[in-house]
């Protein structure tokens, strides 16, 4: 019997309060509320997509702005991706996929490395406008996937293919970023998968 690939993270602030509950080897059942309606929308693809059950439960200072909300979210995520992964024995640990919505098609190639890192191409005019309300500055889309990769110590390299509508754009990113957390934790051995032994 496997260890449940569960884990339940908490961070306070001056700022904001998240808690996040993860299981990977879920369904993908997700329940997201952070104050940010279409962000909570994009944060529900990668439980549905990933595989994963994920509740997320955030308050922030949105009355200054979305970025704190955002960003805090993305770390507590993070870190309870990098939990619930434990060891990382027997993981696929790799993946690499493109996902279109529409016109927008986005590829992703990340990697369970242990090695934070990301580089995101996905390059949204200062002034394009928000989605929702309170507005979601497409923008924070790289701070969200900054703030994840760097907690859960991955490396995540997205980019663009094509696109013109910023909500095809940024939901087809966390899509495709969820179908590859799917395929790389995946379990597939029996140990780590890394010559040094350990990720």
């Amino acid at each position: 019997m496997t260890a449940p690939r569960k884990a339940r993270r908490e961070r306070s602030t001056k700022e904001t309060t998240v808690v996040v509950e993860l299981d990977l080897d879920g369904s993908g059942i997700s329940d997201v509320r952070t104050g940010i309606p279409f962000f909570d929308h994009m944060v529900e693809q990668l439980g549905r997509h990933g595989g994963m059950d994920l509740t997320v439960q955030a308050t922030g200072d949105l009355s200054v702005d979305t970025h704190h909300t955002v960003e805090d979210v993305g770390i507590v995520l993070g870190e309870a991706l990098a939990e619930a992964l434990g060891d990382k024995a027997g993981v696929a640990r790799f993946a690499s996929r493109v996902v279109p919505l529409d016109e927008a098609a986005i590829e992703v190639a990340l990697d369970l490395s242990g090695r934070p890192f990301i580089v995101f191409e996905v390059p949204f005019a200062p002034d394009t406008l928000g989605l929702g309300e309170p507005a979601f500055d497409p923008q924070l889309t790289e701070e969200f996937f900054r703030a994840f990769a760097t907690a859960a110590g991955i490396t995540l390299h997205v980019r663009i293919r094509s696109g013109r509508n910023t909500h095809h754009i940024v939901e087809a990113t966390f899509k495709c970023v969820a179908r590859c957390l799917r395929d790389a934790v995946v379990v597939v051995g029996g140990g780590v998968p890394s010559t040094k032994g350990t990720l």
